[in-house]
């Protein structure tokens, strides 16, 4: 990459990852939690048995308000049922119970008229039970009410409940933190009451059940029986959902209150022994809120053992994304006790993990295609949601997840732009630009070369094509301009496609003919293989067109193609002004002499027996002769190419035996012989019926005795 592109792909990460970790951003950084809580629950099963939580909830659900004596019966009439539970719960070794229900009413305060007197005075001593057992529970130190801290209209519960439990030693606060997208992810720790801290109703019920005192240091971190609770945002507990109403005992009031009437006292000692209680609604329409686990919430249901009762049919339920408050309490109280509160990065890590998202995804995009790009990113932000689902259901870590991802894709799409814009626009200026003339090859390296083609070379062993269109010139004279440009673009065009897709670089168009090399600029092993197949397909491509292509109707037109193999001096050469990338050597002298070689034997492919040789057995080959060329002293073998090996067609077969007999002959100077061998397949193959007629001169002239049997061709 270019100095320029490191450095905008630099400033693209630190802009988006430092601007998607701001506080402008705030809004999506609680999805992280909600994310990788959806993840833990549904794809990882990170299900808890809820038997041995330290947390119970009991429900005030729709089974308690359709069972008598609740059922049509206005709530503050409830009072002296609720205290009969309540003492049992004590009774039955509950370390503490805290009420998410507020009375703020009673009964006995009524002044509706009835009869001479008031409702409240006829009803005096209505909540004499209830009272007395908050009383006796609150003198233990184990009932707390709650009540909803407000400037405007706090809720409290009713004089006399809280005269019972000696005023605002036994009430807690059970306000919660909500997030800007009004979903509860924290909960306060402490809350300022009459100019002194005073804890939540959570922290208030652990330190009550591991009687310890909270202290909260300057900072707004708090310590717990020696358990400092993390947090991100100053007094607040960050929540760790594992569950509602699915992980949390929730046992039903109806059925405790039944079993207070069966007098089971095992049964509380069973389920509610040691535990954190905590009494509230559980309905539809009352006290829910959207928490961390709103994209996993189950059915919320009253599922705990159960005493006296049958559990009612529960009516058809559709899954919601909210919960029962009366569960954000149960599970702060829970992590309190089991010490795993979320733990979430500050500001600075986020910022870190969101900048190095950011490059990641800048990198990707400027070394791959866009989707490429796009592709890999998203598999990559998928492996680290996963990791980091994996990581928060073993520990309580919670890795942030929206910065990071949305500043890479915010880096992503910058970088694409910039390459659509400012990079690719010079890349594809130069590959428009420099397409007609250099190979691929070479505008491939000169770009990430980031140089410009220079003089210079290398000896490389590569395989030269040399082809030429046979009586160019004598049909040529007979068509128009247009029509022999039309002919010769049509037949050029698709030689060079096909040499092209063997990996073969055209150098110079001379005329009506090619020059290609095999081996150059790229390396490639199979190169005299390679162009063995490159001149079989142009034959092949060059009778189809006879066939059906217009431009070539009336000109049956045929090739000759030359093939050698050897080193040369391949790289830019030229003038330092004006220079191509070429091939250079006496392989490409050769190359050319055979293509002209082919009109002496009739045949349309001749390659040297260097190039044979390189290519082992992948074709099938005869022999034509042993040729001197112009120019070259040491004569050379020639072959045609017949087929692939394996392809080889049984008149080929015949053909290729014949021949070999004849040349035998012909070299062995018993040319009559020759002549009959020859004569077999002289009606349909052109260089066997030209060697018969230089086998029967030499019958009828024998040549002297320092005869060779090479054939010395003066003409190109």
């Amino acid at each position: 990459m270019k100095y320029r592109d490191i450095l905008t792909g630099a400033a693209a990460a630190l802009v988006c990852g430092i601007a998607f970790a701001s506080p402008a951003f705030e809004m999506i950084h609680g999805l992280s939690i909600d994310t990788l809580t959806a993840v833990r629950a549904r794809w990882l099963g990170d299900r808890r048995d809820p038997s041995p939580a330290p947390v119970v909830v009991v429900a005030i659900d729709e089974e308690t308000y359709q069972t008598p004596p609740f059922q049509g019966s206005p709530t503050q009439t409830w009072t002296r049922e609720i205290g009969r539970v309540l003492t049992a719960m004590i009774d039955g070794g509950a370390k503490v119970v805290g009420l998410d229900v507020i009375f703020p009413t009673s009964i006995e305060q009524s002044e509706i008229p009835y009869g001479d007197e008031l409702l409240g005075a006829r009803l005096r001593g209505f909540d004499r039970d209830f009272l007395r057992a908050l009383a006796t529970g609150a003198a233990a130190g184990k009932v707390v009410l709650g009540e909803i801290q407000s400037r405007d209209q706090p809720v409290r519960p009713a004089p006399a409940q809280r005269f019972a439990v000696r005023q605002q030693s036994n009430i807690r606060a059970l306000n919660v933190y909500t997030d800007s997208d009004d979903v509860v992810r924290r909960l306060p720790l402490m809350f300022e009451i009459g100019g002194k801290p005073v804890p939540s109703m959570a922290v208030e019920l652990t330190a009550r059940a591991l009687k310890a005192e909270p202290i909260l240091a300057p900072g707004g971190i708090m310590t717990l029986a020696g358990y400092e609770i993390p947090s991100t945002v100053p007094n607040t507990l960050t929540l760790n959902f594992r569950g509602g109403g699915e992980d949390v005992p929730t046992f039903s009031f109806a059925d405790l209150h039944a079993c207070v009437a069966k007098d089971d006292r095992e049964f509380f000692h069973r389920h509610f022994d040691g535990k954190v209680v905590i009494v509230g609604t559980l309905l539809d329409f009352d006290d829910r809120r959207l928490t961390s686990k709103r994209f996993v919430t189950g059915l919320d249901s009253a599922g705990a053992p159960r005493c006296a009762q049958t559990a009612h049919p529960a009516p058809r339920q559709v899954k919601r994304s909210s919960i029962a408050g009366v569960y954000i309490h149960a599970t702060a109280a829970s992590n309190l006790i089991n010490r795993n509160a979320v733990v979430e990065p500050g500001r600075l890590h986020t910022t870190l993990i969101a900048i190095a998202f950011a490059g990641l995804a800048a990198v990707a995009a400027r070394i791959l295609a866009p989707v490429a790009a796009t592709l890999t990113y998203l598999g990559c932000s998928a492996a680290y949601v996963f990791g980091a689902a994996v990581a928060f259901t073993h520990s309580p870590l919670a890795l942030p997840l929206t910065e990071p991802i949305f500043a890479g894709l915010a880096a992503l799409a910058i970088m694409i732009g910039y390459r659509l814009v400012v990079a690719d626009q010079e890349e594809r200026f130069l590959r428009k630009s420099f397409a007609l003339y250099l190979a691929p090859q070479v505008i491939d390296g000169m770009l990430s070369s980031e140089k410009m083609p220079e003089l210079g070379g290398e000896m490389r062993n590569v395989t030269v094509f040399f082809s030429d269109v046979a009586g160019f010139s004598t049909f040529s004279e007979r068509m128009s301009p247009g029509a022999l440009v039309a002919l010769m673009n049509e037949y050029l065009s698709a030689m060079t496609d096909i040499i092209e897709s063997y990996g073969g670089y055209v150098d110079k168009y001379v005329g009506d003919s090619i020059v290609a090399v095999f081996g150059a600029p790229v390396s490639d092993p199979e190169h005299a293989c390679n162009a063995v197949r490159a001149a079989l397909r142009c034959s092949e491509r060059l009778e189809e067109l006879n066939k059906n292509n217009v431009s070539f109707q009336g000109y049956k037109l045929a090739h000759r193609v030359g093939l050698n193999s050897g080193d040369a001096l391949v790289g830019n050469i030229g003038s330092r002004r004006r220079f191509n990338y070429t091939v250079m050597s006496d392989a490409v002298n050769v190359a050319s002499r055979l293509e002209g070689a082919n009109k002496y034997f009739g045949s349309s492919i001749m390659a040297s027996e260097m190039t044979v040789a390189l290519t082992g057995g992948t074709f099938a080959w005869r022999e034509l002769d042993a040729i001197r060329v112009k120019g070259r002293s040491d004569p050379v073998k020639i072959y045609e190419p017949l087929a692939e090996s394996g392809k080889l067609t049984p008149e080929q077969s015949l053909k290729a035996a014949a021949y070999a007999e004849g040349l035998a002959c012909w070299r062995a100077r018993e040319f009559g012989r020759a002549v009959d061998c020859f004569a077999r397949m002289a009606a349909t193959d052109r260089p066997s019926a030209l060697f018969r007629e230089r086998a029967k001169r030499l019958a009828d002239n024998p040549p002297p005795p320092e005869w060779e049997p090479i054939n010395t061709l003066e003409g190109k």
